[in-house]
Parts: structure tokens; sequence; C-alpha cells
């Protein structure tokens, strides 16, 4: 509590370290402040870009290959279902005549 401000309640937050001032009296914010930040090397920023840059290359080998494998799929069914009416037709045509 500060006397100069009558009951201010000092208030961090547990995921992000902020901190504000509360008026017990008001209910309102008398002053906040953000946490410090880490501060990183460059070694430890240049190694956090480059494990971002090598998830992206695997995210996108991995839908290729999916897409691949949904393009083969789709071909398969295609070329099943032609066949099937490629085995129909002849059948119409013996009972038409």
């Amino acid at each position: 509590m500060d006397a100069e401000h009558g009951s201010v309640f000092e208030v961090e937050c547990p995921c992000c370290r902020a901190r504000i001032w509360v008026d017990g009296a008001t209910g309102g914010i008398v002053k906040s402040e953000k946490a410090a930040r880490k501060k990183e090397s460059l070694d430890e920023l240049l190694l956090k870009e480059k494990r971002k840059t090598d998830g992206f290359a695997t995210k996108f080998e991995a839908t290729a290959d999916l897409e691949k494998k949904k393009r083969e799929l789709a071909k398969e069914k295609f070329a099943k279902a032609l066949g099937r009416i490629g085995d129909d037709e002849p059948e119409k045509s013996r009972n038409e005549d």
C-alpha cells in the first residue's frame, strides 16, 4: 500500500510478468509497467531463425507429398470409374440390338 495514493495494490501477471497498480477505492489503474524482456544474444536469434526456416522446409515437403498422394488417389479413382463405364457400354449396345 502506498500512503500517497491511499490504498494502492500492486498486481503482477503470472504469465507475462507485467505489473499494474490498482487504486483500491476506485478500482482504476494508477500505473502499468511491462515486464523486462530477456535480452537474447545474436547467436540465439540466428539459431531460432534457422529452426524456423528448417521447419518451413519440412512442412512444405510434407504438404507436397500429401498433394502427390491425393493426386495419385484421384487418378486411380478416375481410372476405375472410367473402366466401369467402359465395361458397361458393350452391354448397353448389345441390349439395343
